[in-house]
């Protein structure tokens, strides 16, 4: 219900602001913009579908292979001490854990192309324990935040980008990255948790935040003692050996059970294929609401309102210039990589504005996009409290990235 008052609002805030500009501004090119961008909205959310067809069918089929290999059953098993503190309604050793954790896995890996189609696979399990088919369970809402958190160890897309537009070191926003990122996790784990009424003053819990706390803190330092060509040679090399150790180890689990596991690979893939064409609807409409808005000028006049109201207030408002990043980030993946891109052309790549537009791309993911895509896939239309949690742990990735900029830049 929350999405649908939020789609409506982007389609009608869009009207209104064209036609005021039209009326009494004499802008004729507005609406044609804004019908241009429903086109064009349009064509991105079936080319992002028709993109996933290929590695959603990769991916489910790897996982149906693992499925059938009992490797899932197995990272059921190990998770599960955390897993039945943070998700009391899946039962204890349930296959949908290792899905989960694949799926998290691969998101603080910065695989994007491999998270997702785990993801789906993920929350259609988490579909087969829900009473209610078209209401969100607790479960299916913590699986969501973790995912708009958007916890990411290795951001490789964003150091390429960097590098790309002339940043003397491509890889200096790689530890105040990890802060943001580190910090929208465990806000959004905690604030979920609020809602659920999950106990996490527990040793269990207390033991694996803190772990997760030290792993953080070794990686910033261990990446910290080289230099910048280094470190990109590292981090994608890391990501791209651990993603192809995965696969081997599915298909080898899978020979050990003594399963066909190219008829398990197929089997999965189609499931993948019937996925894919599922979640077109749900991508055009979200995107379509979000091109608008852009369209009308709607984002340019927020911007514009909240640089005025800090500098009223006395405040610094260095980082209003990166705030179009962090704003499009709930709503649009590539939105938002364009809006980056687009404040270190603008600003300069080593400028406050585009450092910060990068640590605001790599600290949160696309809130309403995975709400649209996720929930969509399984028919979910009551979200209930996924949009706050989810929101809640972006606004604490977005305070945690301007404090994290002032500091290191």
């Amino acid at each position: 219900m929350v999405l649908n008052y939020i789609w409506i609002g982007f389609i009608i805030i869009a009207f209104v602001i064209a036609l005021v500009k039209l009326i009494f501004l004499g802008d004729v090119t507005v609406f044609p913009a804004l019908i241009d961008s429903t086109f064009a909205s349009s064509k991105t959310a079936f080319e992002i579908s028709l993109g996933l067809t290929g590695v959603l069918s990769l991916w489910l089929g790897i996982m149906k292979i693992g499925e059938r290999g009992g490797v899932v059953n197995v990272l059921a098993r190990a998770l599960s001490p955390v897993f039945t503190r943070l998700f009391p309604d899946i039962p204890k050793g349930h296959p949908v854990t290792g899905a989960i954790f694949m799926n998290i896995a691969a998101n603080m890996l910065g695989l994007d192309n491999a998270a997702t189609p785990l993801g789906l696979k993920a929350m259609e399990q988490l579909q087969t324990l829900n009473p209610n088919k078209e209401t969100a369970t607790n479960p299916m809402i913590m699986f969501l935040v973790l995912n708009t958190s958007g916890l990411t160890l290795i951001p490789i897309s964003i150091m390429v980008y960097r590098a790309q537009l002339g940043a003397a070191q491509p890889t200096d926003v790689f530890i105040p990255i990890l802060l943001a990122t580190f910090f929208s996790t465990v806000a959004g784990i905690i604030i979920t948790s609020i809602y659920q009424r999950i106990n996490l003053l527990n040793r269990t819990m207390l033991l694996t935040l803190g772990g997760m706390a030290l792993v953080v803190g070794a990686i910033i330092w261990a990446f910290g003692q080289l230099d910048k060509d280094q470190m990109n040679i590292v981090s994608t090399s890391v990501a791209n050996i651990l993603l192809m150790t995965i696969i081997v180890a599915f298909v080898l689990a899978g020979m050990k059970h003594r399963i066909n596991v190219y008829d398990a690979f197929v089997e999965g893939a189609k499931e993948g294929f019937t996925t894919a064409v599922r979640i077109i609807p749900y991508l055009v409409a979200i995107l379509v609401a979000i091109g608008l808005f852009r369209a009308s000028g709607a984002m340019d006049m927020l911007i514009n309102g909240v640089a005025t109201l800090v500098k009223a207030l006395g405040g610094n408002s260095d980082f209003v210039g990166a705030l179009p990043t962090a704003l499009m980030k709930p709503l649009s993946g590539s939105g938002a990589r364009g809006m980056m891109v687009d404040a270190m052309t603008t600003y300069g790549a080593d400028s406050f504005v585009g450092r910060l537009s990068c640590i605001f791309q790599g600290s949160t993911d696309t809130t309403f996009y995975i709400l649209a895509v996720y929930f969509g896939s399984v028919g979910i239309r009551n979200m209930r409290h996924a949009v706050p949690c989810g929101l809640l742990a972006d606004l604490a990735g977005v305070i945690a990235a301007i404090g994290i900029a002032y500091l290191f830049f």
